[in-house]
């Protein structure tokens, strides 16, 4: 029998729960001994919940017990999170998470630490939710190279871009449809100004190089700017628009990681990945490109995808399986020394003004616009900045292109 704890009663603690109890019969025959939920821990009391009675409020009462070889952490934040889950692990006691913000920031420590104490830190569900992600990169593609990871990996954002594209609706529209819907929080900052991918981004950063990515250096910008103008360009261009994370390795040994809005062919795997799905696409140097889909939130999705490091710890006791990445800072690279190309959508008494700063774009016509649009070269974006400045207030808004 395989005793394990649930830090936090919250959507994905009882997720947690409901999915061991819904796949007991499964999971026994899996991992070859039934798996006992032995505490829930949450502040709150639960009356009249069928696990009322796992509930404890000590969480001594689950570090102190020896029969607790698992647990569960899916408080969020990094307080009491960070001090449970390092206490864990140094008693030799393994961790399942799904706390983003904690994997980003704590890591490469809690990772060690559970490589010295021979147990596991385990995080699928951190990523793109019940996309098996992390399990991929750690041991599907352990004898390949990863050069570069590409997702869509917020589905609120994803949600709120797909609305904006089908219905034709503007930000402030869709954004209190999220909300009504529970996809958007009442503060949405995280989400639509690319924070919450950028933390996700910078753990697939840390397993790309084998180094630390602090997820405040990754050049973030969110959706705020986009309307239904630039998709109306975008259909004109066979184009869609997504928010983006990217991640990949530079020649020099620095890494590039970015979050920010793209415009991409609608025949582009990650073009097809609409409302609240995400999408991953990971390069390498062997396989070439695959792509992973699904949901990449939710209740149960993400409970699965922590009940599977469950599984993994419960198949590898005494026997780490996560791949660390080192405590070491990786070198950022310079977005600006990049090169890549945009669209620009401008006033339309810039017409003239945008194409002669960027000679050899092509000009983009929506018919009944009062603006203009246009798909510039291939360019520096240090350079790309620099001719914006000079056009000044004719340039209304600016996106990346795949």
């Amino acid at each position: 029998m395989i005793k394990i704890a649930v830090l936090g009663y919250g959507t994905v603690g009882s997720g947690v729960v409901e999915v061991i109890q819904r796949n007991s019969v499964l999971l026994k025959e899996r991992a070859g001994e039934e798996i006992v939920i032995q505490y829930i821990l949450d502040l709150r009391d639960f009356p009249g919940d069928p696990y009322e009675h796992k509930i404890v409020h000590d969480y001594n009462t689950i570090l102190e017990d020896p029969e607790i070889s698992i647990l569960c952490e899916v408080m969020g934040g990094v307080g009491a999170a960070y001090q449970f889950t390092k206490q864990a692990l140094e008693a030799g006691k393994s961790v399942c998470t799904s706390n983003k913000e904690l994997v980003a920031k704590h890591g490469a420590e809690l990772l060690a630490i559970a490589r010295r104490e021979h147990c596991n830190y385990m995080f699928e569900a951190s990523v793109a939710g019940g996309i098996p992600i992390i399990r991929t990169i750690n041991s599907a593609l352990a004898a390949d190279r990863v050069e570069a990871i590409t997702g869509i990996l917020n589905g609120t954002t994803n949600y709120m871009l797909t609305k904006m594209e089908k219905e034709g609706a503007d930000y402030a529209e869709v954004l209190r449809q999220a909300q009504e819907l529970g996809y958007a929080e009442r503060n949405p900052e995280a989400d639509v100004e690319g924070i919450d991918a950028a933390r996700k981004i910078a753990i697939l950063a840390d397993m790309l190089t084998g180094k630390n990515v602090d997820p405040d250096k990754v050049i973030t910008e969110g959706i705020t700017k986009i309307t239904a103008d630039d998709f109306a360009y975008a259909r004109e261009a066979g184009m869609t628009i997504k928010l983006l994370a990217r991640c990949n390795s530079c020649e020099d040994g620095r890494v590039q990681a970015l979050v920010a809005p793209f415009m991409l062919p609608v025949e582009h795997p990650l073009g097809r990945v609409d409302d609240v799905f995400n999408g991953v696409q990971v390069t390498c140097s062997m396989l070439g490109d695959a792509v992973f889909g699904g949901k990449g939130a939710g209740k149960l999705p993400t409970a699965s995808a922590v009940v599977a490091d469950v599984m993994d710890c419960a198949l590898h006791p005494n026997r780490t399986v996560m791949q660390a990445w080192s405590e070491e800072a990786a070198e950022i690279s310079d977005l600006r020394d990049t090169k890549s190309r945009f669209f620009v959508r401008a006033k339309a008494i810039g017409r003239e003004a945008v194409q002669k700063t960027f000679t050899g774009s092509s000009l983009l016509s929506v018919k009944g616009a009062e603006d203009v649009g246009f798909l510039t070269p291939l360019m520096q974006e240090k350079e790309f900045d620099a001719r914006c400045a000079e056009l000044g207030d004719m340039i209304l808004n600016r996106i990346r292109l795949v």
